[in-house]
């Protein structure tokens, strides 16, 4: 016997769909109101097996503002008027030349090669700091001196990098 009820329930919603999509345009954004209208439909399908609805046509439209309704408080909850939507000119994708892999292959030789001729305690404090992550402090008691000569060092390094690299 539910099933012919369910069945009668959703011959009576159809019709009254067209006009649920109109009350919800008039209330949602237009990329919503296909997702709004089915829950709608969900709804009233869910409801089908219990009592019997006296006016139809007006509880469906309350069960349209119930669904606005939590509709808006999700949005609330989630903020989501501060989401901005992921593009694809956001995150542009590189593409990787065989130019751009030798060029970048050749700057990095460049840079060993110019790491390779800076003086050694300078050479040792740059390496420390650029490629171990040390910090200063750190490479000042490894390497017995203060740290504001280590700073000097890194100092040195970057304007001797700078000027042999052409950067």
């Amino acid at each position: 016997m539910q099933r012919g009820h369910t069945a009668r329930l959703s011959e009576a919603v159809m019709p009254l769909l067209p006009a649920i999509r109109r009350f919800v345009a008039k209330h949602a954004a237009p990329p919503e109101i296909d997702d709004l209208v089915q829950e709608v439909a969900l709804r009233m399908h869910l409801r089908a097996g219990e009592l019997p609805v006296g006016n139809l046509e007006g509880y469906v439209f309350q069960v349209a503002r119930s669904v606005l309704t939590d509709h808006a408080r999700r949005d609330k909850v989630r903020a989501r008027s501060s989401h901005v939507p992921l593009e694809e000119y956001h995150h542009p994708v590189e593409v990787c030349s065989p130019e751009r892999v030798l060029h970048g292959k050749e700057r990095l030789q460049q840079l060993v090669t110019a790491v390779g001729t800076l003086p050694d305690r300078t050479r040792q404090a740059f390496v420390l700091h650029r490629f171990e992550e040390m910090s200063y402090a750190a490479i000042a008691r490894h390497m017995g001196i203060s740290v504001s000569a280590v700073e000097k060092h890194i100092m040195k390094a970057i304007r001797i990098l700078v000027a042999t690299l052409d950067c």
